[in-house]
């Protein structure tokens, strides 16, 4: 039951920050002329996106991995991940301009895609450990 809790709280972080990947690698190329203006210039840096892809990498592997080895062994949160990772790292690496734009925010949205379907999942082997008990 510790585990469920624990699983639950770093999807939630897992979620929000895949998100907010997504929203910055969607936001940043519209307004990248404007982001020194306003104090926001360090956003486009390349070690703040590399930075976030690395910090939902690390709660992804952490949360997604625990929950499949511990919890409902469903590959789909793990299969989620990866795909969306990889699209991430193949718009980062191989495309640019308004195709990265579009490419890399799906991908954070399937990485924030894989930590719903892993709570879910961990909520209903839970629920059905409860029911077998």
């Amino acid at each position: 039951m510790v585990h469920h809790k624990t699983a639950a709280r770093i999807d939630s972080i897992g979620i929000t920050a895949s998100t907010l990947c997504a929203i910055h690698c969607a936001v940043v190329p519209l307004i990248f002329t404007s982001l020194p203006l306003i104090g926001l210039g360090f956003l486009a840096s390349p070690l703040v996106e590399w930075g976030m892809i690395i910090f939902a990498l690390m709660i992804g592997l952490y949360s997604i991995g625990l929950s499949y080895l511990r919890t409902h062994r469903r590959p789909l949160p793990v299969v989620l991940l990866v795909m969306g990772f990889a699209i991430i790292m193949l718009g980062h690496l191989f495309l640019s301009g308004l195709i990265e734009g579009f490419i890399v925010p799906a991908g954070g949205l399937m990485i924030a895609a894989s930590h719903l379907v892993n709570y879910r999942s961990v909520v209903a082997s839970t629920e059905s450990l409860s029911l077998k008990s």
